[in-house]
């Protein structure tokens, strides 16, 4: 997420990172309209040289092509105010408008208010409640946890938001990324000259066989001498009452937690 941030937000600062009480600077937000179109430029130059990165980043297209990221708007289907006669036309209603967001980078610079413009899309701020710009990446991680642990594949699906629920002027942004774990495809060279991991591994088998055993035959001698209690018990019924011991009385002397222990240790 701080990668992604970095990458895809315009004024991130690294101290935003710093998990402080309180919190060495306020929320990141906008307050300005043509602040607004600058972060959705950003964000979409970001994603379009994403060959710039240091992280190994591809588009999700099979042929890494480029793929649409995608702009959403909701806004109050009516939302005017008249400050100067404390007046307002309002409609609570939320109409929610998405479109791809279309462009060839190579031939000129994005400029999002130019694309809404060309859609006939205008964006009355007293009326937004919040806006979405989503995109979408994947990543192949080599970080590896052990000589024969294979990298992890991901798809990660990036949402930056525009908060503007409160209506106070501040424009709280944010984003979140929602990963998605792929199977990986790729020829993997494993370390298997590795004889103190070998080792380890070898003793720690030794060692679950071992405690495996034991358990088992203690359970097994267990059960046994159970079986032989009930034996002695039936009998006593039988020379002391004259009367046979019931089959629940028997079932007392089959403990079941044992049984499921000694299935246990032989699989």
């Amino acid at each position: 997420r701080v990668t992604f941030s970095h990458l895809f937000l315009k004024d991130w600062d690294s101290a935003r990172e710093v998990a402080a009480y309180p919190p060495s600077v306020g929320p990141l937000a906008l307050y300005k309209i043509d602040e607004f179109y600058e972060t959705i430029d950003y964000a979409y130059s970001g994603y379009a040289n994403l060959g710039n990165a240091i992280g190994p980043y591809s588009y999700t297209a099979e042929d890494n092509i480029m793929t649409d990221p995608v702009l959403c708007l909701f806004q109050y289907k009516e939302g005017t105010i008249f400050g100067f006669n404390e007046s307002y036309v309002f409609n609570s209603e939320i109409d929610e408008t998405c479109m791809n967001v279309t462009h060839n980078i190579t031939t000129s610079k994005f400029f999002s208010k130019d694309l809404l413009d060309a859609k006939n899309i205008t964006i009355n701020f007293s009326a937004l409640v919040k806006a979405t710009f989503s995109i979408a990446l994947k990543t192949v991680n080599f970080k590896a946890a052990g000589p024969i642990t294979p990298p992890d594949c991901y798809k990660f699906d990036i949402e930056i938001t525009f908060d503007n629920s409160d209506h106070d002027g501040q424009v709280l942004l944010s984003l979140d990324a929602e990963p998605v774990r792929l199977v990986c495809k790729g020829d993997i060279e494993y370390v298997t000259d590795n004889k103190i991991d070998s080792v380890l591994r070898s003793i720690l088998n030794y060692l679950v066989i071992l405690i495996c055993t034991i358990s088992l035959l203690l359970c097994s001698r267990a059960i046994y001498r159970a079986q032989l209690l009930k034996n002695i018990t039936v009998e006593y019924f039988k020379v002391h009452f004259n009367k046979e011991l019931s089959q629940e009385g028997r079932l007392e002397f089959l403990n079941m937690w044992y049984i499921m222990i000694i299935i246990n240790d032989i699989l």
